[in-house]
């Protein structure tokens, strides 16, 4: 699984921070941090954060999406 994260449209709301919290992570108050590469085993996570992101900021790699909902 990969993801992505456009930090010129993060706003810093951190809505995803707590649904993916081993992947997605604040570094100080507005400072998104991220793991490009989750593994498969948080996907539904990484899928609702991506979905909870006010801006959709949160890109997951559609080849890895497989058909499956958030």
């Amino acid at each position: 699984m990969r993801i992505a994260v456009d930090l010129n449209r993060c706003q810093g709301y951190a809505q995803c921070v707590p649904l993916a919290p081993q992947v997605l992570r604040l570094n100080g108050e507005e400072a998104l941090m991220y793991d490009p590469n989750p593994d498969d085993s948080l996907r539904r996570q990484v899928l609702r954060a991506a979905a909870s992101c006010p801006v959709r900021a949160i890109i997951v790699d559609r080849q890895d999406l497989n058909g499956e909902m958030a």
